[in-house]
């Protein structure tokens, strides 16, 4: 056989090449269970919850809260975690059949079955917040609302003072996708008010200080925000449990948050 360079070639005798397989045969087995034993983490978002939580562009998870906490996550259970775009309608058929694994941001009272989900540790406190024109007098409280168009989130299960007021028509209710469509329809008088949760509603305000909006101190509601997960989920739910809760007890979860802001303010 010829040389190649800087390599001198030689034929293998049939005993030869025996050994030699014997000997590469281990490093296969080891090499095809690694590859088959490796597992993924597929870590759902929802486009809707916005910024300072998640941003889609280009149909991919661009730096943010989620995206910082599911590499952490990642890092500590030794998984490599694939981020999966899921719309809110998609949300619970996408968990039960495995097309995601997890989904943050989330609470039971938005799924319409949180009993087939498995819930971990509270993460942090979120509230609605109500959203008007800068000119337009200040709400007091939900009862003053009559006759007006409030911009709502698609499924979404408000208090039941202003789901009663919806009901029986004396507030019309509009689902609009996002955030940024629903403060530029209220900018241009096509809704009365909105109501978001508050982080994303300060964030996208602080970057659109024209807008001439501004956010009722008090809040419609306040809740907590969950991850959950599916029955496909490839590692025992008390595992990630644990290390979700020791991210809580540690404040990682708060300086997560808190670091959102620097993000704020390089988008300035």
């Amino acid at each position: 056989m010829r040389a190649c360079a800087g390599y001198t070639a030689h034929r293998l005798t049939p005993p030869d090449r025996g050994a030699d397989l014997q000997r590469f045969l281990p490093f296969c087995l080891c090499l095809a269970s690694a590859l088959c034993g490796a597992e993924e983490l597929r870590w759902g978002y929802s486009p809707s919850n916005g910024m300072p939580y998640a941003e889609s562009i280009d149909h991919e998870l661009a730096p943010g809260f989620i995206r910082d906490l599911g590499e952490i996550v990642g890092q500590h259970l030794g998984l490599e975690v694939r981020f999966v775009e899921t719309p809110d309608k998609r949300a619970e058929p996408a968990l039960a059949q495995g097309a995601i694994h997890l989904l943050c941001i989330n609470n039971p009272q938005w799924m319409k079955a949180p009993e087939k989900l498995h819930w971990s540790p509270s993460l942090f406190e979120e509230e609605d917040a109500l959203a008007q024109r800068a000119d337009a007098p200040p709400v007091d409280n939900l009862a003053q609302l009559h006759d007006i168009r409030i911009g709502t989130s698609l499924g979404y299960v408000y208090p039941a003072p202003l789901m009663q007021a919806f009901a029986e028509g004396r507030v019309k209710r509009t689902d609009v996708r996002d955030l940024d469509t629903r403060l530029h329809m209220l900018e241009a008088h096509r809704l009365d008010a909105l109501i978001e949760m508050r982080r994303p509603l300060e964030f996208l305000l602080a970057q659109h200080r024209e807008l001439p909006v501004a956010i009722n101190s008090r809040n419609v509601q306040r809740y907590s925000i969950f991850c959950s997960y599916g029955p496909a989920l490839p590692l025992p739910a008390e595992r990630l449990d644990a290390v979700l809760q020791a991210m809580v007890s540690d404040g990682s979860i708060q300086r997560l948050l808190g670091e959102q802001t620097a993000r704020l303010h390089q988008r300035r």
